[in-house]
């Protein structure tokens, strides 16, 4: 098995100083480098480059588990405390989730706590969170 390596994500967001307050202050992201045009994130051991310009808003979708689920989004898989923690802190940043925090595939392998929420700026998030983490691959 390889190690792990932190991957690189870039996207468009429309407001930087709402950016800041919502990865760093809401979701707890150790800010990096940024100019006026952009702004760096450790995402979760990733790094997440997020840069002014023109967003347009997706409004595909895909089923999961019976449920809509935005397309596309991105996220990060959490331990189980830290899950419930964040969702704890957006729901009292007063941020609204597009699918509320529950347990997908209950008693199947890959069982998982999940939940959707948007930025700012309207790009689709996933957080999730295995309580047996090797179910994360499991079939």
């Amino acid at each position: 098995m390889q190690s792990q390596r932190p991957f690189h994500l870039a996207y468009s967001i429309s407001d930087l100083e709402a950016t800041r307050k919502f990865y760093g202050k809401i979701l707890g992201c150790r800010e990096g480098r940024s100019t006026e045009q952009w702004i760096d994130f450790d995402f979760w051991g990733n790094q997440l480059s997020l840069h002014l310009g023109t967003f347009v808003e997706s409004s595909t979708e895909s089923q999961v588990a019976g449920k809509s689920v935005p397309m596309p989004h991105f996220g990060a898989v959490l331990e189980w405390h830290e899950f419930h923690a964040l969702a704890s802190r957006l729901k009292d940043a007063g941020s609204e989730f597009i699918e509320d925090p529950q347990i997908r595939f209950a008693d199947e392998p890959g069982e998982q706590a999940t939940f959707f929420v948007k930025d700012p700026s309207g790009n689709a998030l996933e957080f999730k969170s295995f309580k047996n983490p090797e179910g994360l691959f499991e079939k």
